[in-house]
């Protein structure tokens, strides 16, 4: 998991821009042109990633599963037998708590399948492992949140998983026995057409449940051209999401 996680954040924004930044700095002296086109990448990325305009538009291009109409909410059973949550790391130790706590994504997710499930009767199962290999699970955080927060008690928790395709693949270990096939997966839309086919590949049929949309109307002034800090951690959860979706259909067919 650590050299997973260096070579993440180096080859992935914004660490790949820092880094073409920190060559522009080596090679200033001994190959200036070289330098210049770091500088330029380097610098160039880290505007184009802060950009609410492009957190737009890179969402409608990966947000490409519909959300649920909210007057389908209660015959979801028809359709589903399960509602499956996935995990998206936790925050560690927040003081004001006294305990980790799902991180905001998570309690957005969370959030959502609490309200399909009331409305639909549904049973949920919490999906995500250790973080970083320090207990308590991602499944278990949610599942406390998802009873005390949204008063929705979860059937079961898949506590091994570290990524999607390992959240679908052992999420049948306990579903499958139990004749369940049909499940509504919750998470983020960007983040849902890489779920859906990591659970199809597993064997199940899926609804898609996606939430947090970011490919609508940012409201931010000038057309969303200003950078902001908050769009660099956007970007960098898309790219992430778009390098995935290649690498697995490269690594899991």
């Amino acid at each position: 998991m650590p050299f997973r996680y260096f070579i993440k954040q180096l080859l992935l924004p914004p660490g790949i821009f820092l880094l073409l930044l920190a060559c522009a700095w080596w090679f200033r002296r001994s190959r200036p042109r070289l330098a210049g086109l770091c500088f330029a990448l380097g610098l160039g990325g880290m505007w184009l990633i802060s950009l609410p305009v492009m957190v737009q538009w890179g969402a409608r291009a990966l947000e490409t599963e519909p959300p649920l109409a909210r007057e389908d909410w209660a015959t979801l059973a028809q359709r589903a037998d399960a509602i499956v949550v996935l995990g998206s790391g936790r925050e560690r130790g927040d003081i004001a708590w006294g305990s980790d706590q799902p991180t905001g994504i998570g309690l957005e997710r969370e959030r959502y399948a609490a309200r399909l499930a009331k409305a639909s009767g549904l049973p949920v199962l919490t999906s995500g492992g250790l973080h970083y290999g320090t207990p308590p699970s991602e499944a278990e955080l949610m599942a406390v949140s998802m009873q005390d927060d949204f008063g929705v008690s979860v059937r079961w928790k898949e506590e091994r998983s570290r990524t999607t395709w390992e959240n679908a693949q052992m999420s049948t270990e306990i579903l499958l026995p139990q004749g369940i096939k049909r499940v509504v997966v919750v998470t983020q839309a960007w983040h849902m057409p890489r779920s859906v086919w990591s659970f199809e590949k597993a064997g199940f049929t899926v609804v898609p449940g996606p939430v947090g949309f970011l490919g609508v109307d940012h409201g931010r002034p000038l057309g969303g051209w200003m950078p902001e800090v908050k769009a660099v951690w956007q970007s960098g959860q898309l790219i992430n999401e778009a390098v995935g979706q290649v690498g697995y259909r490269v690594f899991y067919q």
